[in-house]
């Protein structure tokens, strides 16, 4: 009867030592499928990531809009918002639409500087070098015709003007 137990016992060490033996194989095969896992996560991110900036031009854009206005009245051209670039590359003015909304209504283009100003907006600028730089703080203003006869919202956005791609948009502005 001693050699059977003698065999027993040795069974039992071995399936002691195939089941340590296990554990380790089963934590490496858990850690390479979740390397793998992690490893798609970043890809499907950066492709993402990638895909929203395919045009090669990797720049970010922040702007802030402010009241321009002293007293709103029936009256035409008078200046609505200020908007600053507050971070970001030059824009050239030939390159950028500025658009603006009053009262939730539908947006409309507003006359870059330079141009003969139209009858719904205008864009103007302080420095005249054709372009709109950072820390630079351009004034929208209404065109011929009064956009805003008292206090009203605006909102403004900027896109670039080949692809319509919107660069900003702002959150209401009052203007009083």
């Amino acid at each position: 009867m001693r050699p059977l137990r003698a065999l027993e016992d040795k069974n039992m060490q071995n399936e002691n030592r195939n089941e340590e033996a296990v554990s380790p194989v089963i934590a490496t095969i858990l850690m390479v499928a979740i390397t793998v896992v992690l490893a798609g996560v970043l890809y499907v991110w950066a492709s993402q990531l990638a895909e929203g900036n395919t045009d090669g031009d990797f720049s970010m854009y922040d702007f802030s809009v402010s009241d321009a206005s002293d007293t709103q009245s029936e009256d035409g051209a008078q200046a609505l918002v200020y908007v600053a670039m507050d971070a970001g590359e030059d824009l050239s003015w030939a390159t950028v639409i500025v658009q603006l909304s009053v009262n939730d209504g539908p947006y409309t283009e507003c006359t870059n500087p330079g141009k003969t100003t139209g009858t719904g907006c205008a864009v103007s600028e302080g420095t005249d070098d054709g372009n709109w730089g950072f820390s630079e703080e351009i004034t929208v203003s209404e065109g011929s015709d009064s956009l805003c006869s008292t206090a009203c919202s605006v909102q403004v956005k900027v896109l670039d003007a080949a692809s319509n791609k919107l660069i900003y948009e702002s959150t209401e502005t009052s203007v009083n």
